[in-house]
């Protein structure tokens, strides 16, 4: 789950971590009195959505970039007067913005963050994050911070290190400073910057986070040490410990799709192809994703049913699925160990019946008892053709949306 700037600043707040002082504006007519607390004598502008790259996105006054009228350059913008704040703030409320990872489309700001101005002498980088291949958590940090981080990632990976921290004792004093000593930290700030880590890694070990970004992370010109913007992201499987946490979930930032499938227990994430699939495993629905694509088709969806794949589960998968316009067939692959096939045949064959399916409909069971549910799905009456093998699924699908 994310959060947006301005609430995982108030949750760094709240561990002690150094933040600018900041407002949230939802409505125009609040920016100019807004502005004036803060006092300036600059204040920055902040598109708040679940987005990185706001600083260097465009304002539309649609969702689609390509046929929507631009407003403004930069989601992020620095203004110097009272007037400036009110006129970039404007421009961002009820607009659309569009940043290198929001997909091609924008995403609409339905608030704004004002933050006090920052005397910047040099921009870092930090972030902490699970590291799987070695199965402990780590600080990543870089001397090469601020807006063009990607960059510097893909050009300049030696600029990037990596400290790895033991769960079981959490980060160190002598871990901070050697991160401290490599990010060329001079000693006026080092103690304050030890102290400033400690509690980023508090706030990360006890919020279940999943991901903490820190970017940039400011050197001020009298050696102070700030977390100028911020990205926290948190184990959703953990939030039943963070009641006040999962509070702050905003659903306009997630896909309607995705929602929906949650209200069904089912595991589904949206995808910009054109075969919906329907899978019971989450590493067969990985390999059935790969063997379309390998088809020639294109997946639409990651969508695992779990292993009942009843009738309830398999109708809720349809609806699902056929709500993205996108999708021109359906790829059911399951696999049947602790549940017979000819049950998920007749679950799928009842689903069917439920839910208007206006796409070829390709079907493979393989397991226990699979020869009855095929002659099950053959004797249904119902158009869906049945596939033996995952190669030959795999093809009838991307000939069905007619891939040759």
């Amino acid at each position: 789950m994310k959060v947006h700037e301005y609430q995982a600043k108030e949750i760094l707040k709240r561990h002690g971590v150094n933040v600018p002082q900041g407002r949230v504006v939802e409505h125009a007519p609040d920016i100019g009195r807004f502005f004036d607390e803060l006092q300036g004598p600059i204040v920055a502008v902040k598109s708040q959505i679940h987005a990185g790259g706001r600083g260097k996105g465009t304002i539309y006054d649609g969702e689609n970039p390509q046929s929507a009228k631009k407003i403004q350059e930069g989601g992020v913008k620095v203004a110097k007067t009272r007037d400036e704040a009110v006129k970039f703030g404007s421009a961002m409320l009820g607009n659309y913005l569009q940043t290198i990872q929001t997909g091609g489309k924008a995403k609409k700001v339905y608030k704004i963050y004002l933050e006090k101005g920052t005397e910047i002498a040099r921009e870092l980088y930090l972030s902490i994050l699970l590291d799987r291949s070695l199965c402990k958590p780590i600080v990543m940090a870089s001397t090469e911070g601020g807006m063009d981080i990607e960059e510097v990632a893909h050009r300049m990976p030696e600029k990037i290190f990596k400290v790895p921290i033991e769960p079981a004792i959490g980060m160190q004093s002598w871990q901070a400073r050697e991160i401290l000593f490599r990010l060329k930290v001079p000693a006026e700030a080092l103690k304050q910057g030890v102290d400033f880590l400690l509690k980023l890694w508090k706030c990360y070990e006890q919020e279940d986070a999943s991901m903490l970004e820190i970017n940039p992370l400011v050197l001020t010109k009298s050696n102070e040490i700030i977390a100028l913007d911020c990205k926290l992201s948190f184990d959703e499987n953990a939030l039943y410990r963070h009641p006040d946490t999962e509070k702050l979930r905003d659903t306009t930032e997630e896909d309607p799709l995705e929602l929906k499938a949650a209200e069904y227990n089912l595991n589904y994430v949206k995808l910009d192809g054109n075969v919906g699939c329907m899978v019971n495993g989450a590493g067969l629905a990985m390999a059935t994703m790969d063997i379309v694509k390998l088809a020639g088709a294109e997946p639409a969806n990651f969508l695992d049913v779990g292993g009942g794949a009843n009738v309830e589960t398999v109708s809720n998968g349809f609806r699902i699925i056929l709500a993205d316009p996108n999708v021109k067939a359906i790829f059911v692959n399951i696999f049947g160990g602790i549940v017979q096939c000819d049950r998920v045949a007749n679950g799928i064959v009842e689903a069917a019946k439920n839910v208007h399916i206006t796409v070829p409909l390709i079907v493979r069971l393989k397991g226990t008892n699979a020869d009855i549910a095929k002659e099950i799905l053959a004797k249904s009456g119902l158009k869906i053709e049945v596939a033996d093998e995952l190669k030959d699924g795999s093809e009838k699908v991307a000939r069905a949306i007619g891939v040759k």
